[in-house]
């Protein structure tokens, strides 16, 4: 039996072994090197790719690793379910021992021959069997592109042929029979082919990400065809019926539609006695095209075996001729043709020819394969598009040129709608090119989607342009529905290629999600609700309501799709006010807009290491930290703009820290311009709006947050793009700002902007989708606010109050009250005083936000009568007994609901009211139960989803988060380094901890931190400090794959310098950027992030140690590199006249190295003394060290740190805990 679960991680290790080593016969065989080079600059020449070089062979040489590694499975699959009569790699049994026979007898004959020419030949001799030649065929796969390396095949062989040491078969087996019964092969053949869907989607974790590649569930395929396939075969007959899934991916949708044409082929009444011929018939109607060429390659496979187990076959030799499968590798949006001018077909005009030769010997793409497919009309199309963003720039456009829906931001499930109805034929056109025959209605069209289209900006045009075109005729909100894998809220859409008929569309609207995670995610019961009610308009159960909306109100975007009288509410408040809150403001929108926020976004505390200026740093406010009233955090943006004038400026330290990142920030599109095309400076932001800036009051928002959290700011402050700021008429008092600050943060506008705004996903744990609604993120704009309506009243009084205890929260922080704190002061005590009012306040402000809901109630027409608290005693309210929450308590007692909401925010349900609270309290509070039971729009108002959930920091984790700042910043004081500033020196972590036992505030500190005064200062100072550091070396920060990266930065750089001295140097390449699995180590990648922009507080020096002092070597990472290079060569010289010898020396040349490219560039004064630059002496001394100690310049630079020792393990001594093991 094959074991999906243990076999997939396997098979990815395989596929990232073989792509290392085709990277290296890329770099070192020569003519690898020119195939990539030539074929790299044909595909930019043809406008179809703007990645870097060094990305696009990495991606290309991992998909020749995917189809090495693929074409291994299908043929051990092949062998191990007897398809084939000989065995090439392995078997058990005799057949084991024919493989080994065929092996043997090969090399006998080739005795210079590595495993490579053996697989090969493996591959070969199985493409000779008609009925499997597409799976090897030169022209179909990228296999025989570029060859791996002799001993990398012999690896690949050998994983395939391991042995298991306890059983004594093999280790990996893909047998799908249960017995050895040959003919049982037809039955069970096929549900265990199910595991190459696997493959499909988690082979590769970078293709997962690239194409987004993700499987459809059968529920949901069969639901589908039963929608499109089954009407489109009565309305247009079995014979010549075209189905395509234009984003095929491992095939799911094919074959499902494979076994209904084939079962229905074999009826009596269809006359086709022989089942071969049934099963091409059916295979007739399928066609395949997807951008990723293994997914093909797996599709291809899938339905091979699909038509063997159909047709009974035993042996693939039985089969005399070779099944016709209508499958090609090819962009679906680029390939082929559209419909025009009056519905005839025609030929997408961006493709190049110079496209054709090059794409065809990667064979990555199969051009004439995907026009050929592409030129036709469908009568059903179906599929599951990727629903992620395009990256590349060019293939962007190219999608842009072609798509008149693209819009914005987009996501590529929105010309992808707009190619699915393009496919489906036209009622009237010809069946078949050059055919006087023609379709005698229009195509079906099936698709699952995301939503994100339909409230999201980038929806725009689809909804308002394309849609009311076309004749869609079903909306199926499936994001409630418990779909696996599918992270990303969807929705299913059903229609016909015909202009609109009927002035309706059935609608399925979500009320709810599942209770649940279902056992089974086809009988869950959102999933039933919808498939059962989707045939009866007005029905509703507690999961979806289904109705037959005016199609002119899908034509408005965005679309809202609630269930359950949502939309009824949503139109209630719509109606409450003619003003908007267009009506009060002058502007909305982000402040300003980096688009390369890791370059500019950084703790205040690095910036300053940096030696930036207080004149170009600017407190920055994010999305994340506008939370409740209120907007945290310490971080900031460097600011290259003069503070009064606010054009742009840069200093020289500015510049240093920025020009790493130049080309990058170069590059960087807004308005389909780059930054140097819209005359910009390149340091500058790619978009500042000076007058978001200058404004005294400003009232900002989290765009990406679970409920709706605004906030007033004062003063000049920068907000990024999520946390856009409103901006009220220039007359606008502070009072103004408070009242609408009232609504806005009202529940109220909470469910307005969930019925027209997009979720993003959620943080739900385990289930992919959410778990309760209440988790679920959305994303809000500003354009989409500005229709947010404004009531005539509005909470002005209970909006100060708020606003006023939000700032006295902020006094109370734990890092506040340590900013403040005095050595002599008991510093427990503040922190405990500090607790005490920030728990305080924060119940006030429930109470006031919960009185603020009520009054807005009524301000907006769902309340007759006042239930707001007319008394001073307005008494404290902890989380849990709020009205809704008492409702919802009483519901769990009962066993009517089950919910998480009261365990993760660490609230107690309760039933019955706190007899502490006023008795006029207690009174209406009961009341407000009793509405929300009898008040169908109250009732949908007051819920967890609406309600604020006040889900801050716990007090302990924000002070062990402020201790360990505090001792950090302590240990970066100069008291904790060594040297002086013009001589600095490295310390050790060691030395730091002997001047930390003698420093009584690090010792008071640190045992709040630790919890207790008898701690290993020398430990706490080793773990705080390895924490934060990070090494000087590249080889010690990265993966070989990070390696790479770097090498291309190190290039851009050399680049940079060629060109600031004046050298044409051409077009530099945009670097390509890291991520977490590049790096070492995790804390590494959290300093560093994706552009590797130093963050940390100290270098480090590993392997650098003293045999006296082993603990780890560090520099203060705010010295700059002629500093860092200084303290660097004391050091090496003390170790040196200890007597070190080449091999301890080279790591601390490599680290000079390292730096000396920075020092030649920014330090150029010349020393009086010596008459040069420091840059020029280290580099005479490094060349002179390296010669003496008998090395060259390349072995300081290719340095490798030594490889662990693992210890000897004692004969029955106890396996030790992971976290105590040696390193490997």
């Amino acid at each position: 039996m094959i074991d999906t679960k243990a076999l997939v991680p396997q098979l990815q290790k395989q596929v990232e072994l073989l792509t290392e080593d085709l990277l290296v016969q890329a770099r070192t065989v020569a003519a690898v090197t020119t195939f990539l080079r030539e074929h790299f600059d044909k595909a930019v020449e043809s406008g179809r790719l703007s990645q870097s070089f060094e990305e696009w062979s990495e991606d290309y040489l991992e998909q020749v690793a995917v189809s090495w590694v693929l074409s291994c499975v299908f043929v051990r699959f092949l062998e191990d379910n007897h398809l084939i009569d000989e065995c090439w790699i392995a078997g058990e049994g005799d057949r084991g021992k024919l493989a080994d026979g065929h092996y043997e007898i090969y090399f006998r004959s080739y005795p210079h021959d590595s495993d490579r020419e053996y697989l090969k030949y493996a591959f070969r001799e199985v493409g000779k069997i008609p009925a499997a030649k597409e799976l090897f065929d030169d022209e179909k796969t990228p296999l025989w592109a570029v060859d791996p390396s002799g001993d990398a095949a012999r690896r690949l062989l050998l994983f395939f042929k391991e042995i298991d040491a306890e059983r004594g078969g093999l280790k990996r087996q893909f047998d799908t029979r249960e017995t050895q019964v040959i003919a049982d092969i037809a039955e069970k053949l096929a549900p265990q082919a199910q595991f190459l869907g696997d493959l499909y989607q988690d082979l590769s974790e970078h293709a997962r990400k690239k194409y987004a590649l993700l499987q459809t569930p059968e529920f949901v395929q069969q639901f589908i065809l039963d929608r499109t396939l089954m009407p489109a075969i009565d309305e247009f007959g079995l014979k010549g019926l075209r189905l395509i899934d234009p984003t095929c991916g491992s095939g799911h949708f094919l074959l499902s539609a494979f076994d209904r044409l084939f079962a229905l082929w074999m009826k009596p009444e269809n006359g086709v006695n022989n089942p071969v011929v049934a099963a091409q018939n059916a295979l007739d109607s399928l066609f395949g095209v997807d951008i990723n060429p293994f997914a093909i390659a797996i599709t291809r496979f899938r339905l091979l075996v699909a038509a063997v187990r159909a047709c009974g076959i035993n042996r693939l030799h039985q089969q005399s001729y070779a099944w016709k499968l209508n499958l090609a590798v090819g962009d679906s949006l680029l390939r082929g043709s559209r419909p025009m001018f009056g519905d005839v077909r025609t030929r997408i005009l961006l493709q190049k020819e110079i496209e054709f030769e090059p794409v065809q010997k990667l064979r990555t793409e199969d051009p004439k394969a995907a026009n050929d497919i592409l030129d036709q009309g469908f009568h059903v199309v179906v599929g599951n598009p990727p629903y992620i963003t395009v990256k590349d720039q060019a293939q962007n456009q190219s999608y842009r040129e072609v798509y008149s829906t693209c819009h914005r931001q987009y996501s590529l499930g929105v010309p992808f709608t707009q190619r699915f109805w393009d496919l489906a034929i036209r009622k009237g056109e010809s069946i078949k090119a050059n055919a006087e025959a023609v379709s005698p209605s229009a195509g079906f069209i099936g698709m699952i989607t995301a939503n994100s289209f339909m409230k999201r900006e980038f929806g725009k045009k689809l909804v308002e342009e394309f849609f009311p075109k076309v004749d869609f005729t079903h909306v199926l909100d499936t994001s409630k529905a418990f779909i696996p894998d599918h992270g990303t809220p969807t929705v299913i859409l059903f229609g016909r290629a015909r202009r609109p008929v009927g002035e309706t569309v059935r609608a399925v609207l979500g009320i709810q999600g599942e209770p649940t995670t279902p056992k089974d995610p086809a009988n869950g019961l959102v999933w039933q609700s919808i498939i059962t009610q989707l045939d009866r308009a007005g029905v509703q159960d507690d999961y979806t309501s289904t109705a037959d909306v005016l199609r002119e109100t899908f034509a408005k975007h965005p679309w809202s799709i609630g269930g359950g009288g949502a939309v009824d509410l949503k139109t209630l408040i719509d109606e409450v006010s003619s003003d908007t809150l267009c009506t009060f403001i002058r502007e909305i929108g982000f402040g300003a807009l980096t688009r390369d926020d890791d370059v500019y976004l950084m703790p205040l505390a690095a910036a300053k290491r940096r030696s930036i200026s207080d004149l170009y740093i600017q407190e920055h406010i994010t999305g994340e930290n506008v939370r409740d009233w209120a907007s945290s955090g310490q971080g900031v943006a460097l600011w290259p703009y003069n503070r009064d004038s606010l054009e742009p400026q840069i200093s020289q330290d500015l510049e240093r820290c920025l020009w790493p990142y130049r080309r990058q920030l170069c590059d960087r599109v807004a308005y389909g311009l780059s930054q140097i095309e819209r005359g910009l400076q390149w340091y500058e932001f790619s978009m500042f709006f000076k007058q978001r800036y200058r404004t005294t009051f400003q009232i900002s928002f989290a765009a990406g947050a679970t409920h709706n959290h605004f906030v007033l700011k004062r003063g000049h402050n920068l907000f990024n793009r999520h946390a856009p700021v409103i901006l009220l008429a220039a007359d606008a008092k502070e009072d103004d700002h408070l009242a609408l600050l009232g609504v806005l943060n009202s529940s109220t506008a909470c469910f307005w902007m969930k019925q027209n705004f997009q979720t993003k996903g959620s943080s739900g744990i385990g289930r992919g989708i959410y778990d309760e609604k209440w988790e679920t993120f959305y994303e809000y704009t500003g354009t989409g606010l500005e229709r947010f309506p404004i009531p005539s009243n509005k909470p002005l009084e209970l909006a100060r109050k708020l606003d006023r205890h939000a700032v006295g929260l902020s006094a109370c922080r734990a890092d506040e009250v340590l900013c403040r704190w005095k050595a002599h002061e008991p510093l427990p005590e503040q922190l405990e005083i500090a607790q005490h009012v920030d728990e305080h306040l924060r119940l006030d402000m429930i109470a006031m936000q919960e009185e603020l809901d009520w009054e807005c109630y009524r301000h907006y027409g769902l309340l007759p009568d006042d239930l707001c608290y007319p008394g001073d005693d307005l008494p404290e309210l902890k989380l849990g007994e709020r009205a809704f929450e008492i409702v919802m308590a009483r519901k769990m007692a009962q066993g009517q609901l089950k919910t998480a909401w009261f365990a993760r925010h660490g609230s107690t349900p309760i039933t019955e009211l706190p007899a502490h609270w006023p008795e006029g309290y207690r009174k209406l509070v009961e009341r407000r139960i009793q509405v929300i039971a009898t008040n169908k729009e109250i009732a949908l108002i007051e819920k967890p989803e609406y309600k604020r959930r006040w889900n801050t920091e716990p007090w302990d984790e924000q002070q062990k988060r402020a201790l360990e700042n505090w001792l950090l910043d302590r240990l970066e004081t100069p008291k904790y380094r060594k040297g002086t500033k013009d001589q600095p020196e490295l310390t050790t972590t060691a030395q730091m901890a002997d001047v930390a036992s003698a420093d009584a505030e690090f010792l008071q500190v640190a045992g709040l931190y630790r919890g207790r005064p008898d701690f290993d200062v020398a430990a706490l100072v080793a773990e705080l400090v390895e924490a934060e550091s990070v090494p000087v070396l590249p080889i010690l920060r990265y993966k070989p794959a990070g390696l790479r990266k770097r090498e291309v930065w190190e290039r851009t750089w050399d680049l940079q310098r060629q060109q600031d001295a004046g050298e044409d140097v051409g077009d530099i390449p945009v670097p390509p950027k890291y991520g977490s699995t590049d790096f070492m180590k995790p804390d590494y990648w959290r300093l560093r992030g994706k552009l590797d922009v130093p963050k940390e507080r100290w270098v480090s020096y590993p392997h650098c140690s003293t045999d006296s002092d082993p603990t780890l070597v560090v520099g203060w990472a705010g010295w700059n590199h002629l500093e860092q290079a200084t303290a660097l060569i004391a050091y090496y010289d003390t170790r040196k006249r200890e007597g070190w010898d080449a091999k301890r020396l080279t790591p601390l040349l490599a680290g000079l190295d390292q730096l000396l490219p920075w020092i030649h560039q920014w330090h150029t004064e010349i020393d009086a003394e010596f008459g040069e630059t420091a840059g020029q002496s280290f580099q005479a001394m490094l060349a002179h060290d390296a010669h003496e100690l008998g090395l060259t310049l390349e072995a300081v630079r290719t340095w490798t740190p030594p490889e662990k020792t693992r210890k000897a393990r004692t004969p029955g001594k106890k396996k030790a805990p992971a976290g105590e093991q040696d390193d490997a």
